[in-house]
């Protein structure tokens, strides 16, 4: 197999060209804006400076974090803040179903901290904000980008109950990375996530950042490992460093290896591979309700 080139970051500390964002434009993305502004709304696609935000909201995609915004888990990767979480808010499952009706979204993707200090991981509130977006905002589909709730699947069992139509759980990184990328998580209790997610008969989705330092042959075995537990849906981007205090970039990956995965995933099954140095893991969210009949 031809290993495509990357580019090692010592050799340049300048994010490549095709790292570059476009500035959002267009009437569909405007609106949201104004709406946004108007009620002041909080999306993670502003906190976290996501770079697809004027294409999402165009499309009519929105990805909204619950349960706080302080985590109790520490991935090297990730710019949330680690620590004691505050109280849960009981009405933050109306108050995001009136977000998501406010702004007019077609798609809304939900996402959350780590709750490891809940009994219930948080996986309540879950439920409660896909049914009160529902009662809102019938026409709106969903989909849920959780945690693996620590093995405690019953917790998990409580989120697939109420069917969003896409569940997704992301891997991150491969095997021989997961410990010093996500120091809490275990490779293999996520693979089993995903595998009862799909075992539950609903849309699965899974995603990998690139740049901390796999192989190709690392990449190709997690893709295989995500398509052996009946993932249909695999988003691969660019990790980016958000501070000097976290995981460094160890390299960055080409578009025309990003292109070689997405061909790979193809072959392997996979009905949407989403791979590219800008892809996160609400990328075409919408394009991703395929039928499951």
């Amino acid at each position: 197999m031809i290993e495509l080139p990357v580019i090692p970051v010592t050799e340049t500390q300048r994010k490549p060209d095709w790292l570059r964002v476009k500035l959002p434009v267009g009437k569909e993305y405007r609106h949201v804006r104004n709406l946004v502004d108007e009620h002041k709304l909080h999306t993670i696609c502003e906190s976290g400076n996501c770079p697809n935000m004027g294409e999402c909201w165009g499309a009519g995609t929105a990805t909204f974090m619950i349960l706080g915004n302080i985590c109790t888990r520490s991935c090297s990767f990730c710019a949330v803040a680690t620590g004691r979480p505050k109280a849960v808010e009981l009405d933050e499952p109306n108050r995001v179903a009136d977000s998501v009706k406010l702004m007019q979204v077609k798609h809304c993707v939900i996402t959350s901290v780590d709750r490891d200090d809940l009994k219930d991981g948080g996986s309540t509130i879950w439920a409660e904000t896909v049914n009160a977006i529902r009662r809102e905002s019938p026409e709106t589909t969903l989909e849920t980008l959780i945690p693996d709730f620590k093995g405690q699947w019953d917790n998990l069992e409580r989120v697939l109950a109420v069917r969003p139509e896409v569940v997704s759980h992301n891997l991150e990184t491969v095997r021989r990375l997961t410990r010093e990328v996500r120091i809490q998580a275990k490779y293999d209790r996520s693979l089993e996530c995903l595998r009862r997610i799909s075992e539950a008969g609903l849309r699965t989705k899974s995603g990998i950042m690139l740049g901390f330092g796999e192989t190709e042959e690392d990449v190709i075995e997690a893709m295989q490992d995500l398509y052996n537990v009946g993932v249909h849906i695999l988003t691969i981007g660019q990790y980016l460093q958000p501070t000097k205090a976290h995981h460094p970039v160890v390299e960055w990956i080409t578009p025309a290896q990003f292109e070689k995965y997405k061909e790979i995933g193809l072959q392997m099954g996979f009905k949407y591979v989403e791979s590219g140095p800008l892809v996160r893991s609400s990328y075409h969210a919408e394009k991703h309700l395929f039928d499951m009949q």
